[in-house]
């Protein structure tokens, strides 16, 4: 059987590593056990920032999450603006970091707090569906800084060793992530032309996995 993949199973994200091959394509062979979370990651990858795909159990119990925005938490911006809804205590001693980018890392911290208010943590996450918007003036949504800011709270910690990867926060050189984070959902990310509110460039919902009980 060729080896095409490498997979993570873990029961309820409690993760370890092995091959998976031409059953998975077949889809056989790889049917999660009612319990079991199963995260196909890419092959040859030591700290990929996504999974290509997740299975869970029958069993599973799954949290979703609705669309959660920034927080506006800069008083000295003008209302209705991106800036607005970012929050300088987070990005204090960073160079270069895009409104879109200070937003999303109040959008993550958000879905932390609201994880934990449903008992789980940002570890449980399995999918995520990222919408923004291009920031004024911009040709297109600005991905770059979406990504630095997800780098801070998921995929940070390399499979390999174990340690948690440094990440750059705009074009400041990288540091400790500021939530060191194992997961890597199944990640969608999309530009959209509007969003509820005036002055959002970021909104994020996810699907967590509840642990075994």
């Amino acid at each position: 059987m060729k080896r095409r993949a490498r997979v993570v199973i873990g029961t309820a994200l409690t993760a370890t590593l092995l091959a998976g091959g031409t059953a998975l394509a077949e889809g056989t062979g790889w049917w999660p056990r009612p319990k079991e979370v199963r995260v196909l990651l890419p092959e040859g990858q030591s700290n990929p920032a996504i999974a290509t795909g997740v299975a869970t159990g029958g069993e599973v119990a799954i949290y979703q999450s609705s669309g959660l925005g920034p927080t506006a938490l800069n008083p000295t911006a003008p209302a209705g603006s991106p800036e607005l809804y970012t929050d300088p205590a987070l990005t204090q001693g960073a160079t270069g970091v895009t409104v879109t980018e200070a937003q999303a890392l109040v959008v993550l911290r958000n879905i932390k707090t609201n994880l934990e208010a449903a008992g789980l943590t940002l570890a449980d996450v399995i999918t995520m569906k990222c919408y923004l918007m291009k920031p004024p003036g911009a040709e297109t949504a600005d991905y770059a800084g979406w990504n630095r800011a997800y780098r801070q709270y998921f995929a940070n910690i390399d499979l390999a060793s174990k340690e948690a990867v440094p990440v750059p926060m705009g074009t400041s050189a990288p540091k400790a992530p500021l939530v060191a984070n194992n997961a890597r959902p199944a990640r969608a990310t999309m530009e959209v032309t509007s969003l509820a509110v005036k002055g959002w460039l970021v909104e994020v919902e996810v699907a967590a996995a509840y642990k075994r009980r």
